[in-house]
């Protein structure tokens, strides 16, 4: 069976246009997600640090209510051990963005991470996002 139309025999199947702008499309979403993707790891890292300083926090705060003489400058992290709210025997381990592990230094209120450098990490950039931060 033959179908007509105004111009003549109908045309069946797509374009290579339309076939191109499809596969455009696919690909732009494909290239989106990745990208999302890889930013929800590092905001999954972040989650965690910033969970970690809370927990460091915590325990300097209650460390400083039972020994309220002690200035803050002179806290070590051994001292706060005892004080976490999870009971570990350790500080909870915090990595950067590239694997590499940090510190707390904890003769600040509230704690901060570190690089080995002593420099404060946060690549947020903002103090007060609760990401990498305590957040005030």
């Amino acid at each position: 069976m033959k179908i007509h139309t105004r111009y003549g025999l109908s045309q069946r199947g797509v374009t290579l246009v339309e076939l191109t702008v499809v596969i455009f499309v696919i690909l732009s979403i494909m290239g989106a997600t990745m990208y999302f993707a890889g930013n929800i790891g590092e905001w999954s890292k972040g989650k965690k640090a910033a969970a970690a300083l809370r927990e460091v926090f915590v325990a300097q705060r209650s460390y400083l209510a039972d020994n309220p003489r002690q200035q803050v400058a002179s806290i070590t992290g051994n001292d706060l051990i005892q004080y976490l709210p999870s009971g570990g025997s350790l500080l909870p381990r915090v990595e950067d963005l590239n694997g590499n592990s940090l510190s707390y230094d904890v003769t600040k209120s509230p704690p901060v991470l570190t690089e080995l450098s002593g420099v404060v990490y946060d690549p947020s950039g903002s103090p007060t996002d609760s990401l990498w931060d305590v957040g005030e």
